[in-house]
């Protein structure tokens, strides 16, 4: 087997690793919607609810993994998607996610439930439901796939979203 295959390999003996995790110990809030995982591993939705006692209590949302054929050393692209998108200050209208370990934090040691749990905390962190102040012109301008924008993270949480360069 070439060094593509194997890496190849490597690849979806995680991602099946990952795939029966989410299966049987899910984060609380999170189930794996099994029908998008039947015609491809590399590409799952997670259907998610808003923590008990948060402002998004109750709310149901999904999430779109999609890996590619590097992960676990290149981060999944992670997005909101269908019909309700969270309104939040890290994350666009278009369902993009400002986060850290999306990106240029991402470790092979993190995995699809780690990335679940940090959206739970981001969510259930929240004070006020609004939008990024720049999301108008992110939708307009921004590449579809979240991971083509350089995003400029600050050192305040609150401030996260603020600093960001869209990449062509």
């Amino acid at each position: 087997m070439g060094r593509g295959g194997s890496i190849m390999a490597s690849m979806q003996k995680r991602l099946q690793k990952e795939l029966l995790a989410l299966q049987n110990d899910p984060p609380p809030g999170m189930t794996l919607n099994e029908k998008s995982v039947q015609n491809s591993i590399t590409q799952w939705i997670v259907d998610m609810e808003g923590a008990t006692g948060t402002l998004y209590e109750g709310e149901k949302f999904q999430l779109l993994f999609k890996f590619s054929g590097r992960y676990p050393f290149d981060s999944p692209q992670v997005m909101f998607t269908g019909e309700n998108i969270p309104i939040h200050p890290h994350v666009y209208s278009n369902g993009h996610i400002c986060l850290s370990i999306l990106t240029e934090d991402w470790s092979p040691a993190l995995s699809v439930q780690s990335v679940c749990l940090s959206i739970i905390s981001m969510l259930s962190s929240c004070k006020e439901k609004r939008r990024p102040p720049d999301n108008s012109f992110y939708v307009r301008t921004c590449n579809k796939n979240p991971k083509k924008t350089k995003w400029w993270y600050h050192e305040s949480f609150e401030d996260l979203v603020y600093l960001r360069k869209a990449t062509s």
